[in-house]
């Protein structure tokens, strides 16, 4: 039996193992140049134009409105429901009724709840919430005052919470398990279970009366003048609304910085050797905001509706005091009005903190 010699098979070069041989003297730079001109001409261009997110803002824009035409058609259902007669209001309870049938029938009141609706709803888009029935003035003017020195309030207590809940809840985060840590979130927890009428009165005793005589306990703000002209008449109304919130939010950002410095991608930069100062600002505040973004906007809106306390118990002359004062006139347009106008910035609000998440974090950006 005759064996055939075994012949050892060189091996293939890398050209050959591709598929294609190419001959050594062909295999130059310029070559290689073109065939990466070719591929890059077959990768898509990059689209140019709306951003990837642009749809869902439209979607959420959408939803938004949905909202607030549907708010809209609750508040006016339940302040008809209301035992009052916008009639007797203004004429007087002692008004011949064959001249509040009169009236009615000139302000719409005898027409059919949903045509009554569907008028209010189309002046309102117009900014026509009528005249109030107490001081007879366009409610959209008596709001316009009132909504401008909520909203003056609501950007102080902003300005002082916001800051300070990023600094304590970062603070806490990076010495977590402390005795300063434990001192703090049992102070925190006592603070949020204190209703803010509790902090207003505390805070009054304190600064205003028995112990301290700094500032004044009522906010008698002039209309005639700047509200920056009158600052003192803000501190206590910001100081309670701060302190009722300030928990919530340094709850917040301390355990949402606590998850991003357990991720694997903090202890793997540790193990690089990056400043731990630097891994903070750079990699683990930017990623630990996202919540607190929608702790604050959630926190906003709350504030944005249940400023009522505070201002009755300072007589601060804002949105708050303008619904309570509508509530006991029974002044249905007013409370109408301010009920849609506090829905449509509620939603606002959210609709802004959901934008900026978004904008905040890559995934959901190129998503």
């Amino acid at each position: 039996m005759t064996v055939a010699p075994f012949h050892e098979t060189p091996p293939r070069s890398p050209e050959q193992s591709s598929g294609t041989i190419w001959p050594a003297a062909e295999v130059t730079d310029d070559h290689l140049v073109d065939e990466a001109a070719d591929v890059t001409a077959e990768l898509p261009a990059p689209r140019r134009g709306l951003p990837v997110w642009a749809p869902w803002l439209l979607g959420r824009l959408g939803s938004g409105a949905v909202a607030v035409l549907a708010l809209s058609a609750i508040v006016f259902a339940a302040t008809q429901a209301l035992p009052s007669d916008p009639a007797r209001v203004i004429l007087g309870p002692d008004a011949p009724e064959a001249t509040a049938r009169i009236l009615r029938a000139q302000l719409g009141l005898d027409q059919p709840l949903a045509t009554q609706y569907l008028h209010w709803l189309g002046r309102a888009v117009h900014g026509d919430f009528g005249r109030s029935l107490d001081s007879h003035v366009p409610v959209i003017d008596l709001v316009a005052r009132r909504l401008g020195n909520s909203l003056v309030l609501l950007g102080a207590v902003a300005a002082f919470v916001l800051p300070l809940a990023l600094v304590l809840g970062v603070g806490l985060a990076l010495r977590r398990d402390g005795r300063l840590d434990r001192a703090a979130v049992t102070s925190l927890i006592v603070l949020k279970a204190l209703p803010p009428f509790a902090v207003a009165i505390g805070l009054t005793m304190l600064l205003s009366t028995s112990v301290f005589e700094l500032l004044p306990a009522v906010s008698l703000v002039e209309a005639d003048r700047p509200l920056w002209r009158q600052l003192p008449y803000l501190v206590l109304p910001t100081l309670t609304l701060g302190l009722s919130t300030l928990p919530y939010l340094v709850r917040l950002v301390r355990s949402s910085m606590i998850e991003v410095l357990e991720t694997d991608y903090v202890m793997q930069a540790r193990l690089r050797g990056i400043p731990e100062r630097r891994l903070v600002w750079r990699h683990a505040i930017p990623n630990a905001l996202v919540p607190a973004i929608q702790g604050a906007a959630l926190t906003m809106s709350v504030l944005l509706g249940g400023t009522l306390v505070v201002e009755v118990m300072f007589a601060y002359p804002g949105i708050g005091s303008a619904l309570s004062a509508a509530v006991g006139a029974r002044d249905i347009p007013v409370l109408q009005g301010v009920v849609l106008i506090l829905t449509t910035g509620v939603v606002g609000v959210n609709l802004l903190a959901d934008l900026l998440t978004v904008l905040l974090t890559p995934r959901l950006r190129v998503a």
